[in-house]
């Protein structure tokens, strides 16, 4: 059983490490609750994903919340939560009293740009997670079986809403309730 303490500790290291935020911070977590603590699936944690997408707040903030509710409890989703965010805030406010110091400097403009980059590219490897984990249910799929694992529907859905978000710019949060009416008829 995992205590609410160890959901603190690993939320506060997840915190700390989490440059870029947001869908960064998604393979951070997955690695630390899924892979190595093995507390949820991966299933799991793929419709925590999508719930923390679709509900306000940052996306960081409500998967902590959700994981935390998931494995301790109402204990377990303060701690997470507190965990994540205690680090930021005080990163946060001690860059912006260096920042104010120090922000005419070149050095720090282009240590700036070099974040920026890592945090691209923490970025890309969580939609890639995302997009392999919705068509395929796994983050490694066989290669040579690739179009016998494909999740078929999901890609038609997939489709379609790109298609009528790009050619009719519907209200994405019309196309989520859609899309979850869609899901229940189909995966129910």
């Amino acid at each position: 059983m995992t205590t609410v303490w160890e959901l603190f500790l690993t939320f506060l290291k997840i915190g700390l490490l989490s440059i870029g935020g947001g869908y960064a911070i998604i393979p951070l977590i997955q690695e630390q609750v899924v892979n190595q603590a093995g507390w949820i699936s991966q299933k799991t944690f793929t419709d925590i994903i999508t719930i923390s997408q679709m509900t306000p707040g940052p996306l960081a903030v409500n998967t902590s919340t959700f994981v935390g509710l998931q494995i301790g409890g109402i204990q377990g989703a303060v701690a997470a939560t507190l965990g994540c965010t205690l680090c930021g805030v005080l990163i946060s406010l001690f860059l912006y009293r260096f920042f104010q110091k120090h922000k005419s400097s070149a050095y720090i403009f282009e240590i700036l740009n070099g974040l920026k980059s890592a945090s691209l590219g923490l970025i890309i490897s969580a939609a890639a997670t995302i997009i392999l984990l919705a068509l395929f249910e796994t983050t490694a799929p066989d290669l040579h079986s690739l179009f016998k694992d494909l999740n078929w529907m999901t890609l038609f859905t997939f489709s379609a809403v790109l298609l009528i978000l790009r050619k009719w710019k519907i209200h994405p949060m019309i196309i989520i309730v859609i899309s979850g009416i869609v899901g229940a008829m189909v995966y129910l």
